[in-house]
């Protein structure tokens, strides 16, 4: 029997088709990543990931440079791949950034503010799904995934209201007839560039104020948490699709340092937020310096605790447990120095050896209940860490706890680590390591605290332990901490989003979040308006 050429065709394209379903279900059987494991599989599907995600949004999802793995940090075992951008996916987003700008700037401020509002309602939706994935990516425990999405939901909230009462003041004139007053509008495109110990939260601050202000955001999340930038993107897409909005409100692009650069150069961009190391940060100022742009930089933090003789211990040591744990010491505001009066010194070691023993049976994959202590982000923190145990050892300090990897585990485990024995002003101790090793250091006075608390390059979070009145407020005046955040009794980290959040010095000076951050997102104009029919000039000068 012969068969048609027409019917042999159908036949062919039915093969192709079968045969293609059996490769995929092949290779899903057989996947090396953890999304098609049906122990994550629900949750990353129901944030729109696949086995192989693309990397740029500008209203539509595309990517054309390298193709990349999303690590576990506590497994190294690959959750999905991402196809990151290129310099010409860069420059595609910031074309459509800039005409989502021209309609975006020109709707009410109240009315922006519900777009933001609906963004914060859309990520209570998928509160527990992201949490999930910032925890399986980044490595720090359920309850801290959560709480950065939930940190990103309070934003909204916070941005909803402030999109009703933006102020300008209005100030006397000198001259008959006339006003002076304070006019702000949006600057344009915002940069973000973020890190990967919060890959969503500082995104959020960033995004919820700068689109309540008017302006559009360009992200660039880490390279190394690409998965929650694409998810976190998609749920905004939803918003801004619902709405008829142009995604480019919203635009991401994962990248390596050649996309940063061009974020930093690039004149297009009137301010750049950038989250990350000293070093780098210094390099995005002077490049966007050089072009007379705006930034709001967030670095390091040598962030310090100080216990006086007189302190709760109650409250002290479960802070500084906390403070220099927590997120395994992966946070820009974790407790890296503790400074502690003599009186009282050998007590709080004590105190601080039972608090980090409890620690060892909850060690663990982050996702697990009652784990309180997850990996290090990447093998190279590890290597880090290892390094500056070395270099403790060398400047003869003395491991009082910890120091060691936990072997025994495949992912990127090390012991919270305690040392002593050390000068205050050490290299080691003046050197921001990004792991949890605590450096404990004895003074005798109040003032000796202060100093040493300051002598360091950075200055972004400090706090003192007292219940003495005097010593409060001393510590938040001008001869007590040189830090952006100071605290008393409370740790070192766990801001709120209603006060600005930044430091000083080597921190950068940018301030973020709540109080009067938003100016940051603005442009300044002081308008002199004369409603007589007179042209008196300033200052009396007479010019006829």
């Amino acid at each position: 029997m012969v068969i048609p050429l027409l019917f042999r065709r159908v036949i062919q394209h039915k093969q192709f088709h079968l045969n293609l379903i059996a490769r995929r279900m092949a290779s899903t059987q057989s996947s090396k990543y953890l999304i098609s494991n049906s122990a994550y599989k629900p949750f990353l599907q129901e944030l729109g990931l696949e086995e192989e995600n693309l990397g740029v949004f500008d209203g539509k999802w595309f990517a054309s440079g390298e193709a990349i793995d999303s690590i576990n940090p506590s497994t190294n075992e690959p959750i999905a791949r991402v196809r990151q951008g290129t310099i010409e996916d860069y420059n595609r987003i910031v074309e459509s950034s800039s005409k989502a700008f021209q309609m975006w700037m020109n709707v009410p401020a109240p009315k922006r503010g519900d777009i933001v509002r609906q963004i914060g309602d859309e990520l209570r939706k998928n509160l527990q799904p992201l949490g999930k994935l910032i925890s399986m990516e980044m490595g720090k425990i359920l309850p801290e995934g959560v709480g950065e999405v939930q940190e990103f939901i309070d934003i909204c909230d916070y941005a909803v209201g402030l999109s009703r009462m933006f102020e300008g003041k209005v100030l006397p004139s000198e001259r008959p007839g006339h006003i002076l007053m304070e006019q702000w509008n949006p600057l344009g495109i915002i940069g973000i560039i973020t890190a990967f110990n919060f890959p969503c939260a500082v995104f959020g601050w960033n995004q919820a104020i700068a689109l309540a202000c008017g302006n559009v955001t360009l992200w660039k999340g880490a390279p190394t948490t690409p998965l929650t930038s694409i998810a976190t993107t998609k749920i905004v897409e939803r918003v801004l699709t619902r709405n008829s909005l142009p995604g480019a409100l919203s635009s991401l692009i994962c990248g390596g340092t050649d996309v940063g650069k061009s974020i930093a150069e690039d004149k297009r961009i009137p301010l750049v937020s950038f989250t990350g190391s000293c070093q780098v940060g210094k390099q995005v100022a002077q490049t966007v310096q050089a072009r007379f742009g705006k930034t709001i930089l967030e670095l390091g933090g040598n962030n310090c605790i100080v216990i006086m003789d007189d302190a709760d211990l109650s409250l002290a040591i479960p802070a500084v447990f906390f403070a220099a744990v927590g997120t395994a010491g992966q946070r820009c505001t974790t407790a890296r120095r503790l400074i502690v009066q003599e009186g009282i010194y050998d007590q709080v070691l004590s105190g601080l050896r039972r608090a980090y023993e409890q620690i060892e049976s909850r060690v663990g994959e982050p996702f697990e209940e009652n784990v309180l202590y997850g990996p290090l982000h990447t093998k190279q923190s590890v290597q880090l860490y290892q390094q500056a145990i070395e270099e403790v050892k060398k400047q003869g300090g003395k491991i009082f706890y910890g120091g060691k990897l936990y072997a025994e585990r495949k992912g990127n485990y090390v012991q919270p680590t305690i040392v002593t024995d050390l000068k205050h002003d050490s290299s080691i101790v003046h050197q921001e390591t990004f792991a949890p090793i605590l450096y404990v250091l004895k003074c005798k006075t109040f003032e000796e605290a202060v100093k040493w608390n300051n002598e360091v390059d950075q200055g972004l979070s400090s706090s003192l332990f007292t219940t003495n009145p005097e010593l409060l407020f001393k510590w938040i005046g001008p001869n007590g901490s040189d830090c952006g955040i100071v605290n008393v009794n409370i740790p070192t980290s766990g801001a709120e989003i209603g006060g600005a959040f930044g430091g000083e010095k080597h921190t950068g000076g940018g301030r973020e979040s709540g109080s009067d951050s938003w100016k940051q997102y603005m442009r300044r104009s002081t308008c002199t308006i004369n409603y007589s029919k007179q042209l008196p000039l300033a200052q009396g000068i007479k010019f006829a």
